[in-house]
């Protein structure tokens, strides 16, 4: 982010938005009370007209982060959006009428995590089938195939000491049996 981009947003919300910069990316926290005002700013004020995505990141056991990536094409350089929601209260406002991009976004987010987007013109699930119970990229959520049949040794693959299984090598279709490293 520019100086001035980041003047801007200081101007506008004082200690209210952290900016904070990290390996070349610029992250901006808000309240979920200012979420729907940031939005809107980086839009029509700083022009990052392009939005990216949406998602959502379990912090348990406090919150959930929602994060929106968008992109300003005159000036070339991108910002991550981030706001914390409660667990126990996992409302934000929908941020659809301000990046029409972020209706599907949302509703993921909705189905997997158990965000919900206050405003949203359909927010009903996108992926999962029709009687799904729980949001699976929850931390907490019950695998419910480790429960039903577990994994056949004592520990996961890879914890042994003897190695993850090894594949079968096999080449592409159409490459030649003498193609590649001679075996040893």
């Amino acid at each position: 982010m520019n100086a001035d981009h980041a003047a801007r947003l200081a101007d506008h919300f004082g200690d209210r938005a952290q900016v904070t910069e990290s390996y070349g990316d610029t992250t901006v926290d808000v309240e979920p009370s200012d979420w729907t005002n940031l939005l809107r700013f980086v839009r029509d004020t700083l022009d990052y007209a392009f939005f990216d995505w949406l998602t959502g990141v379990d912090e348990p056991p406090e919150a959930f982060a929602v994060v929106a990536h968008v992109y300003s094409p005159s000036a070339g350089s991108r910002l991550l959006l981030r706001t914390r929601v409660p667990r126990d209260n996992p409302h934000l406002p929908t941020a659809v009428p301000i990046y029409r991009g972020a209706n599907w976004h949302e509703r993921e987010t909705y189905e997997m995590f158990g965000v919900i987007f206050d405003g949203h013109p359909n927010l009903v699930p996108l992926l999962l089938p029709d009687g799904f119970e729980g949001h699976p990229l929850r931390k907490d959520f019950i695998l419910a195939a480790r429960v039903a049949k577990p994994w056949p040794g004592a520990k996961e693959p890879g914890e042994s000491g003897h190695g993850a299984p090894s594949r079968r090598k096999t080449l592409p279709p159409g490459v030649p049996a003498d193609w590649g490293p001679p075996d040893a």
